[in-house]
C-alpha cells in the first residue's frame, strides 16, 4: 500500500480564500505556485476561492472554482458556497486549506467533522494585518484553536511558529515546512528598472498599503533618511486603503516629491524591482515568515524589517531589525547601511547565498507533497483495519 500511494498521483483539493493573478500577495501567490508545480508532477489539484468573478477555469496545471461572496464580516469574505461544496469530498484524497484565519478554512474544520478525508492547513501567519492584534489573540484562543485542532497536520514556516501555536492550545501535528522562492527567478538584474530611477538611494517598500504593514512607518523613516541623502528616493509597490493618508502624510512631511507609489507590479517585473533599490524595508507589526524578504535577499538588496521572532535570526545576518513602530530606528538601520557601500554589496551576496542554500522552492513543493502522501496513506491503512 505504501508504494502504492508514493507512486499514484493525488486528487487535491485547496481551499484559499485568495489565489493569485486574480489576489496579490505573499499567501496568494503560494496558494497558485504550489497548485502549479503539484500540477506539474501529475497530481489532480481544485482550487476553490472565493470572487466576485464568480466562475470556473483552467489556470497552470489546476482548475479553479471561484464561488461569490455571501457576507463580508471583520474583513473576512464568508461564501455559502464554498460551504456547500466542502459537505462531501469522497471524491478527493486530501483537502488542503490556506491560513486558519480566514473563512473558508473555518468552514473546512467544520467539513472534517462530518467527513474522513484528511484535512491541512498551511498557517501564513497567527495575526491578521486586517484587524486589530488584540482580536487575533481572542481568535486565535478560540475559533483558531478550534479550526487548527480539527486538520491532521499544520503547517508552518518556523520553530518560532510552531512554539506559538502550541502556546494557542494547538494539539495536533505541526510540521515546519519552510516558506522557499524561485531563487533562479529572483537573482540580481543587470538592467535597469525604469519604475526605479534615483540618482540617490533608492529605498524599497512592498506590501498592502494596510495597517498591519506600517508603510507610514517607512515614510517616516525615509523623511529622516533624506537629511542625510538629499537626494535619496523612496518607492511603494502595492495598493491599499492607507493609499490616501501616505499621501497627505508625504505632504506634511515635506518629501512627496521623493515618494513614488508605484501600484500593484506583476510578479514577473520584481526581480528588477528589488535589484534597482539599495534597501528593502519593511516594518509590518505582524508577518508569517514574509516572501517578500526572501526575494529581496536572493536579489541581493539587504532589507532592514521588524524585529519578528520568526525572521531575526536571518535578517540580522544579512540585513537589520527594528523594534516595531519605532520609525527613527529604521532610519537608523537604513542610515548605517547606506554608509558602508562595501558592506552593502557583502550583505546582498550572502543573502543570496542564504536563501539558494536554506529556501528552495522546490524543496517547499517537495516537503508538502510528501507529507500530503502520509496524511493520505496513515487514512488508508487505517480504513484497512
Amino acid at each position: 500500500m505504501t508504494d502504492q500511494c508514493e507512486a499514484e498521483n493525488l486528487k487535491i483539493l485547496r481551499v484559499a480564500q485568495q489565489v493569485y493573478p486574480k489576489a496579490l500577495g505573499g499567501g496568494a501567490y503560494h496558494v497558485h505556485a504550489l497548485s502549479r508545480d503539484q500540477g506539474l508532477r501529475g497530481h489532480n489539484v481544485e482550487v476553490v476561492t472565493v470572487s466576485d468573478d464568480s466562475r470556473g477555469y483552467r489556470d497552470d496545471h489546476y482548475d479553479v472554482t471561484a464561488y461569490p461572496c455571501t457576507v463580508e464580516l471583520f474583513k473576512n469574505q464568508f461564501s455559502a458556497d464554498v460551504l456547500k461544496s466542502l459537505i462531501d469530498l469522497g471524491k478527493y484524497d486530501v483537502v488542503h486549506a490556506h491560513s486558519h484565519l480566514r473563512a473558508t478554512t473555518n468552514f473546512c474544520a467544520l467539513s472534517r467533522c462530518i467527513n474522513d478525508t484528511p484535512l491541512l492547513i498551511t498557517n501564513h501567519g497567527s495575526h491578521s494585518q486586517s484587524v486589530p492584534y488584540w482580536f487575533s489573540e481572542v481568535y486565535n484562543r478560540t475559533v483558531g484553536r478550534f479550526t487548527m485542532n480539527r486538520s491532521d497536520v499544520v503547517f508552518c514556516y518556523t520553530a518560532e511558529e510552531k512554539r506559538q501555536l502550541r502556546e494557542f492550545g494547538i494539539s495536533t501535528d505541526i510540521e515546519i515546512v519552510h516558506n522557499g522562492i524561485d531563487h533562479e527567478m529572483f537573482r540580481p538584474q543587470t538592467d535597469s528598472d525604469p519604475r526605479i530611477e534615483s540618482s540617490g538611494p533608492a529605498i524599497l517598500f512592498v506590501g498592502r498599503l494596510c495597517e498591519g504593514k506600517r508603510p507610514q512607518d517607512a515614510l517616516i523613516a525615509f523623511e529622516t533618511v533624506k537629511r542625510t541623502y538629499p537626494d535619496a528616493e523612496l518607492f511603494l509597490c502595492g495598493d491599499g486603503p492607507l493609499r490616501t493618508d501616505l499621501t497627505d502624510l508625504a505632504e506634511r512631511l515635506g518629501c512627496r516629491k521623493s515618494v513614488h507609489f508605484l501600484g500593484h507590479i506583476e510578479y514577473n517585473a520584481m526581480p528588477s524591482i528589488y535589484s534597482a533599490a539599495d534597501v528593502l524595508v519593511l516594518p509590518s507589526r505582524t508577518e508569517g515568515f514574509p516572501r517578500v524578504v526572501l526575494e529581496a535577499l536572493s536579489a541581493e538588496t539587504p532589507v532592514v524589517v521588524s524585529h519578528l521572532e520568526q525572521i531575526a535570526s536571518l535578517v540580522q545576518q544579512v540585513g537589520k531589525t527594528a523594534p516595531v513602530g519605532d520609525a527613527e530606528a529604521f532610519a537608523e538601520r537604513v542610515l548605517s547601511l547606506l554608509r558602508d557601500q562595501e558592506r552593502l554589496a557583502r550583505l546582498g551576496e550572502s543573502g543570496r547565498e542564504i536563501v539558494k542554500e536554506r529556501f528552495s522552492w522546490s524543496e517547499t513543493v517537495e516537503d508538502v507533497t510528501t507529507a500530503t502522501r502520509k496524511k493520505v496513506r496513515n487514512k488508508r491503512e487505517n480504513d484497512t483495519l
